[in-house]
């Protein structure tokens, strides 16, 4: 998917010989977490919005060089990698460096998820599994060819979440068998997070836990 038709040349980039009210009168004309800042048309960093009360309008921007936050993306980033960004920073905005080093413009978090959106991941009918397993143990060759093994079109998937060496990824599948593909994914020894409503592994605890509950009540 290419996203580059969606860079922003609208929006400031501060040298950091600029004044510090410049860059406080931006953030509040703006809803925008960071602003970039170059140095002789070189990027040097972004500034952090939540940084605002710390700033003093009688200084610049040279002052706060320390403060200067260095993530960035370039226009050949593919991007899943973009969205990652945007999610490790906690950012809306994301500076894109050219082969200079010099920022040719912006990425809005607003505007790459909206092509994202129109993806076949979202606009195909399907059904969607969230499923984990550990980081050493997990494959997206493995995850594939357990859901084309039921005969079931894969559409895609991402990793959603990494936590204490456990992978999650959110795949995207026809809507034939999921029941069956849930099972099968349970006998590779992944656990499922997500599911659909008439999972049949989960009914059966369900009944199996009635069952004891009205057995102990006897």
């Amino acid at each position: 998917m290419q996203i580059q038709t969606q860079i922003l040349t609208n929006i400031q980039v501060f040298e950091v010989a600029d004044s510090l009210e410049k860059v406080i009168q931006f953030f509040k004309g703006h809803a925008y977490s960071h602003v970039a800042v170059a140095e002789k048309g070189c990027y040097l960093g972004v500034l952090n919005e939540d940084d605002l009360e710390t700033f003093e309008e009688g200084k610049k921007i040279e002052d706060y060089r320390y403060s200067l936050e260095t993530f960035f993306v370039r226009k050949d980033t593919n991007w899943l990698d973009v969205l990652e960004t945007f999610g490790r920073n906690q950012a809306n905005l994301l500076p894109v460096l050219g082969e200079s080093e010099d920022v040719q413009g912006y990425y809005s978090v607003t505007d790459v998820v909206s092509v994202f959106i129109d993806t076949p991941f979202f606009n195909e009918p399907g059904g969607v599994l969230i499923v984990e397993k550990g980081i050493k143990d997990y494959s997206f060759s493995e995850i594939v060819q357990i859901v084309e093994s039921n005969n079931t079109r894969f559409i895609g998937g991402f990793i959603t979440d990494i936590h204490n060496d456990v992978v999650q990824v959110t795949i995207k599948i026809g809507a034939s068998n999921l029941n069956e593909i849930q099972q099968t994914f349970r006998r590779y020894n992944y656990n499922i997070i997500f599911g659909t409503d008439d999972d049949q592994f989960l009914e059966d605890l369900k009944q199996r836990s009635d069952y004891l509950d009205k057995y102990l009540n006897v």
